[in-house]
């Protein structure tokens, strides 16, 4: 402002140069707080997949009538864990991970859901059962 309380053009022109820039500076800062908390869903997705699978697996290499019980966690996210021969699924907001674990027998198609508990085992006859 000058004297007599007129703006100038070049205080005009750096608050709108400055406007501008604080606008890109919060776009960017909440696209990269939102990536980083799209990767830690994705993450923890990921060791409750990795989980299931060891402990799968676990039950494989113990032999017959071998059992673990796992219970599920439950995440701010709701998910679907499939068994189905021998590949394991997870499924959650539109996404999809996967898993082989090699070398089972399952009796058929499991489905199993956060929060709850399932045993695990291996029957005589070989095959791998959740109950």
């Amino acid at each position: 402002m000058d004297n007599q309380g007129f703006i100038s053009v070049e205080f005009l022109f750096s608050l709108f140069i400055i406007l501008i820039v604080a606008t890109g500076l919060l776009v960017y800062s909440q696209n990269t707080m939102n990536s980083s908390l799209n990767m830690e869903s994705n993450f923890n997705h990921r060791l409750i997949l990795d989980n299931v699978a060891h402990t799968i697996s676990e039950v494989e290499s113990n032999g017959e009538f071998y059992s673990r019980y796992l219970k599920l966690p439950t995440t701010d996210k709701y998910y679907v864990l499939t068994l189905e021969k021998n590949k394991l699924t997870i499924e959650y907001d539109d996404k999809k991970g996967e898993e082989f674990i090699p070398f089972i027998d399952a009796y058929s198609t499991y489905k199993m859901y956060p929060g709850r508990i399932y045993v695990i085992e291996k029957t005589h006859e070989g095959k791998i059962l959740i109950k």
